[in-house]
């Protein structure tokens, strides 16, 4: 698979809005580097990057409908829109639907069922800890709560908490 024509279809669709273009192309950075070290298995792994590339795409839709990018209006708006850019590509209807499933439920972390879920998550908190300047208080309990593959927790620990 050529994720860089995905990634082509969310600069299209987010066009000049460039910090949500390089918080999708840093979450899909990090999802790379810990399903690599993690050794996830290719279905996974492209799970895991297609999802992590479009985990963001309701936003648009949310603050059009909603005036909020609130993560439950992400989670609502972001599935059919994943699905319309990625019906032009040969994917199983596994692969979308559990594409869709991991954007419709990115921000509810008590729905995590697998490591797909769990790296998509971990990637997306390493860019949002940076982009939202969180506090040490805030960055441990996301390590405490949050982080379960040793991939994710070693980047999390060396750059933010040591």
């Amino acid at each position: 698979m050529r994720y860089y024509q995905i990634v082509e279809d969310m600069l299209t669709y987010f066009k000049n809005d460039v910090a949500r273009i390089n918080h999708a192309l840093n979450v899909y950075s990090f999802s790379k580097i810990i399903s690599e070290k993690e050794s996830i298995t290719k279905k996974k792994s492209q799970v895991i990057y297609i999802a992590a590339i479009l985990h963001d795409i309701g936003i648009k839709k949310a603050e059009e409908k909603y005036s909020s990018s609130a993560g439950e209006y992400q989670e609502q708006e972001g599935p059919p829109v994943a699905r319309e850019i990625l019906d032009q590509y040969d994917f199983s209807d596994n692969i979308l639907d559990r594409v869709c499933f991991l954007i419709g439920n990115h921000h509810s972390y008590d729905k995590i069922d697998g490591i797909d879920f769990q790296i998509l998550v971990e990637a997306d908190f390493l860019v949002n800890i940076f982009d939202e300047n969180m506090s040490s208080q805030q960055i441990e309990s996301i390590k405490d709560n949050i982080f379960k593959t040793e991939t994710g927790e070693f980047l999390l620990r060396e750059m933010y908490l040591t």
